[in-house]
């Protein structure tokens, strides 16, 4: 199957690539080599080996411009979308160039899919679980499941946790599952939750199959270590390999579900292999809690360093708390279900970035929301 991967020199994408051409499939990456992601002037060298061996047809374009895809899309029978601007802090004071690339990029390619769709069967879309807001809880006190939402006197008086709407006790963090109803907390995850909407239902309006992916806290090798807006592992880790301390907002205790790169692209490919009909809406994680303070340590004692993390006592804001996946659905759909903990899945992640230069621009990203009065 001729298969198009937009974004696919990315993170993500790469090893989604890598993946299918192991399936045997005839693959098209499309991607901007966006600068903040992969530095100036960086060629994608992982693409690029599969591109000289004769496996993948390598286009630089963006997702944004009609000549572009047209051109990405000749001859494709299915179309894995993941290129997207991504970052929850940037997304705040950048919402223009957001919107633009993931909501116009998404409506211009379904588009261009409209005048071919009798060939193109297969749809897949990077959702994100930034849309649910916080995750799902449940009261140990009585037994409520309603949260109040953390509000500016509740954070700055540093208590952290959700409290129960009825008897305002702590909550416990829950499974999320994809019933839950979105709570936008961020231009980003507004982007996401309207790529997702636009992916739904053009498939089910042109019986195309098509998913949406909730992906959850993603990480491993090939994540930019010089992008300051990416995942907190690769954050965190440009700081330790300068040797500076981790910064960590908050107290370190909210969690989030950390899902292995190796295993989010085995989904990427279920989908776009998936023989059924319908328009699916499916997490991709691996439903285990891990706190932002056990990654920071994690990391550190792997490097074999005695940093210990800088707790902030600040929020920024569009943070949330604690989020979590149910990954049943996905299980019953795609039979996917997550092969790789958070620590099965740190050595390849210290192997690759020992190899790696980043430059730590957290404390200009840091600097930047500030400025713009997000971080509080």
């Amino acid at each position: 199957m001729k298969t198009l991967v937009t974004g696919g020199a990315g993170f993500i994408g790469s090893h989604t690539v890598d993946r299918l051409v192991e399936r045997g499939h005839e693959v098209v990456v499309l991607d901007n080599l966006d600068p903040q992601v992969h530095g100036k002037g960086a060629s994608p060298r992982h693409i690029e080996e599969h591109r000289r061996a004769g496996r993948v047809v390598f286009r630089q374009g963006d997702v944004t411009n009609r000549a572009d895809l047209e051109a990405a899309l000749e001859g494709v029978e299915a179309v894995v979308h993941l290129a997207a601007a991504v970052g929850v802090g940037q997304s705040m004071y950048e919402p223009y160039y957001y919107v633009h690339t993931n909501g116009t990029g998404t409506g211009l390619l379904l588009e261009l899919v409209v005048a071919r769709r009798e060939r193109i069967r297969k749809l897949v879309v990077a959702s994100s679980m930034s849309l649910y807001g916080e995750g799902a809880y449940r009261c140990p006190a009585c037994g409520g499941a309603e949260g109040r939402e953390r509000d500016e006197a509740q954070l700055e008086a540093g208590r952290w946790e959700v409290a129960c709407a009825a008897c305002g006790k702590d909550l416990e963090p829950q499974p999320t599952p994809e019933s839950k109803t979105p709570e936008i907390a961020s231009v980003y995850a507004a982007t996401k939750k309207h790529q997702e909407e636009l992916f739904v239902s053009f498939g089910k309006a042109y019986g195309i199959s098509t998913f949406a992916l909730r992906f959850f806290n993603v990480f491993g090798p090939r994540q930019s270590l010089s992008n300051p807006y990416t995942g907190v592992a690769a954050i965190f880790l440009s700081r330790l390999l300068s040797g500076t301390a981790p910064l960590i907002f908050e107290d370190g205790g909210q969690s989030r579900d950390f899902i292995d790169v190796g295993d989010v692209a085995r989904a990427v490919v279920l989908a776009t292999e998936y023989a059924g009909p319908g328009a699916h809406v499916l997490n991709v994680g691996t439903g285990r809690r891990t706190s932002v303070r056990q990654v920071a340590e994690a990391l550190a004692s792997r490097l074999g360093l005695a940093l210990q993390p800088q707790f902030l006592g600040r929020y920024r804001a569009g943070d949330i708390r604690h989020c979590i996946a149910d990954p049943r659905r996905a299980r019953s759909v795609l039979g996917f279900g997550a092969e790789r903990s958070f620590d099965a899945g740190l050595p390849a992640l210290i192997e690759w970035c020992r190899k790696e230069t980043p430059r730590d621009e957290v404390e200009a990203s840091l600097a930047a929301l500030k400025e713009k009065g997000l971080v509080r």
